[in-house]
């Protein structure tokens, strides 16, 4: 079998892919990103291991001994299932890999941007609280989790873990369901309007569809409260950034913290690149997935996949 990795870079240079040399003759590129580039990588292999590569007819309708098309990640939306079904190629993603690291940095963000930390760091280290003659400084008003109203967006597994650690905090917990067929009974749903306006901390864990493009605009910001904080760890494009960035500059919502944008990496003509206030916004480079325990996981998930495709076993498929 000829495995080939498309982007070997994804799940970071510093963690091992070796095992898959076990399964296969193995050929990795660092990175590959368009139609062209995986048409010719993918000219005669037989499992194609991808991320955000371009999966559909355009780059695959020539690669013929195609049998299984692998993800480094549990998103899938870079593949056209219908494409890949009609030709009878079995799609698996990685289910639950980076759980803990996710729910994990949403409250890495909510509490760097909430609590102001970085004017705290820097005042310390600009030499301001040395020279100042009391043993403490809170110029900036800050907080606590504990008896506020945590709301969330998308109740699935890493939901349930924020909403876990939420509940640890003290938090009121509140979710609504995009889709209306959330069958979760163990906290309070209530409608998208209802979500807005009594969520302190509101953070975002659905996929991206239809129904969550631009989830996140000028209208809902509106609804939530002037001392509320997003925190998107979801799809870039379940917030609109110029939105969100107008809310913010105008008051209407007091921060956020994002590790996903609407173009990645930040584009400077994107608006949220003018901020620099880090009590107002925190932005990090979609990383809240890749500890090193969730990308080693990842590589372990593929393997398996691979595996038992390999082995005739029952496979986690996605079409």
């Amino acid at each position: 079998m000829k495995i080939v990795i498309l982007e070997r870079n994804s799940v970071g240079p510093d963690i091992s892919v070796d095992t898959l040399n076990e399964l296969g003759e193995v050929t990795a590129y660092k990175n590959t990103v368009t139609v062209e580039e995986v048409r010719e990588r993918t000219a005669d292999a037989d499992i194609v291991v991808a991320n955000k590569s371009p999966i559909n007819e355009s780059s695959l309708s020539g690669s013929k001994n195609v049998k299984l098309v692998c993800e480094f990640a549990t998103g899938y939306d870079n593949c056209d299932l219908d494409y890949l079904k009609s030709r009878g190629i079995p799609v698996c993603n990685v289910v639950g890999y980076s759980t803990d690291m996710v729910a994990q940095h949403t409250f890495t963000l909510a509490l760097a941007v909430s609590q102001n930390l970085a004017h705290y760091d820097n005042y310390v280290k600009s030499g301001e609280y040395s020279a100042q003659d009391r043993f403490s400084n809170f110029d900036i008003p800050f907080y606590e989790l504990s008896g506020k109203t945590w709301g969330i967006v998308g109740m699935g597994n890493i939901g349930r873990k924020v909403a876990q650690i939420a509940q640890a905090f003290g938090c009121k917990l509140i979710f609504t369901s995009v889709t209306g067929k959330s069958k979760v009974t163990e906290y309070e749903m209530v409608s998208k309007d209802e979500l807005l306006e009594r969520s302190d901390f509101l953070s975002l864990h659905c996929p991206l569809s239809n129904i969550t493009l631009d989830y996140i605009n000028g209208a809902a910001l509106k609804k939530m409260k002037k001392t509320a904080y997003l925190i998107n760890v979801a799809r870039g494009k379940v917030v609109n950034n110029k939105d969100l960035y107008e809310a913010l500059e105008s008051g209407e919502i007091a921060g956020a913290g994002l590790d996903v944008l609407e173009e990645e990496p930040l584009k400077l003509t994107n608006p949220l690149s003018k901020i620099k206030d880090s009590g107002k916004l925190i932005i990090t480079p979609h990383l809240a997935w890749g500890s090193v325990e969730a990308r080693e996981r990842c590589v372990t998930g593929v393997y398996d996949n691979i595996k038992a495709f390999l082995e005739g076993h029952p496979i986690h498929v996605v079409n």
